[in-house]
């Protein structure tokens, strides 16, 4: 089967690699969408440290079953199917309290770190284990229901930040998974959503996608916008979504007195923050694994219209044309965010 294989650091290979094997409680899939996550451009440079050569990426994809094990639940040929980045064991204390994301032997779909590594998404098949499985009605494409896992992620960022209905939430970062976080807070009935970034573009996409107030981080005075915009209190929550050392000091300096701030974006592995603002503040630092229980609520939001991801789709591109989309990804230019890759059909 053809796969985009990352070689080394800023080398990607479209090759051809033998079929995945595939355990009693897996399904082999063949993927028909999958996204290009932020996570994995940072594997592509080799600053996240998660993504070690050689290894087949991806993790935001949605696709067909072609066969499953025994073990692996009552899928079928043909079912179409998406799935989250997590493996989980279903066993351990964890998930046995519905935690799957703080899985005791978690691994993660397309990822490599601490002598760990499973091969992911972008190729023309991958495995999944059954119990990660969830069928698409037949109105979602498959692009879209490739943003059911970076949904996922979004709606359980958004659980972390507590009761937001009628509340004041602030989003640090209005990238895709920033921007899903502003539409899962509408969802969520959050009274009024707030929308911060460096990009004027993606600002106007916050608002078109139901913030009711956007600001520059870059400004100095975004701060006191915040404050203006909540009568000098500050937001009751904000979700944080980029994951370095200023973006954490914008959300710290926008949450109110006794505020609650949901961490999930995770560029940098070491962040700096004003610890007295935090201390002082009593404000609630939560961290945001992924996802754990959501993607089956995803999946019915992409597809009843609830959430709308098309403004967010940059590109739709053959993955034989991959490694050009992750080099454009990685120079950052204004404007560009999600990039989907298609694998070629198989032939039957």
């Amino acid at each position: 089967m053809k796969a985009l294989r990352l070689d080394d650091r800023m080398t990607f290979s479209y090759v051809d690699v033998p079929v995945p094997s595939v355990s009693d409680d897996e399904a082999l899939v063949e993927v028909r969408a999958c996204g290009i996550c932020g996570s994995d451009v940072h594997g592509f440079d080799g600053t996240s440290g998660r993504r070690t050569p050689p290894l087949i990426m991806g993790h935001e994809a949605a696709g067909v079953v072609v066969r499953s094990g025994r073990d692996a639940g009552s899928w079928r040929e043909g079912d179409r199917v998406t799935f989250g980045s997590t493996i989980f064991c279903g066993t351990c204390p964890a998930c046995r309290e519905g935690r799957s994301n703080l899985c005791e032997r978690r691994a993660v779909l397309g990822a490599s770190f601490s002598g760990y590594r499973r091969d992911g998404a972008f190729a023309e098949l991958v495995a999944v284990p059954g119990r990660g499985l969830v069928s698409l009605p037949d109105g979602l494409t498959f692009e879209r229901a490739a943003f059911t896992e970076p949904l996922a992620v979004a709606l359980h960022a958004v659980a972390l930040a507590g009761d937001v209905a009628g509340r004041t939430v602030a989003v640090v970062g209005t990238g895709v998974i920033g921007l899903l976080v502003v539409q899962a807070l509408r969802v969520a009935g959050a009274g009024s959503v707030l929308g911060i970034d460096l990009d004027p573009q993606r600002l106007e996409i916050a608002r078109g996608l139901g913030a009711d107030a956007t600001f520059r981080a870059e400004e100095e005075q975004v701060e006191r916008g915040v404050a203006d915009a909540t009568d000098g209190r500050g937001a009751d929550a904000v979700i944080e979504a980029v994951g370095v050392s200023a973006s954490i000091r914008t959300a710290i300096g926008c949450a109110r007195r006794g505020g609650r701030i949901v961490l999930v974006g995770n560029i940098s592995p070491v962040a700096e923050m004003p610890l007295q603002a935090v201390v002082t503040g009593e404000l609630t630092l939560v961290g945001s694994c992924a996802s754990s229980g959501e993607i089956g609520r995803s999946v019915e939001l992409l597809a009843g219209g609830a959430v709308d991801v098309d403004p967010l789709i940059s590109a739709v591109a053959p993955l034989a044309d991959g490694a050009h989309w992750f080099e454009r990804l990685h120079a950052a230019p204004p404007g560009l965010l999600k990039v989907i890759l298609t694998p070629p059909k198989r032939e039957v």
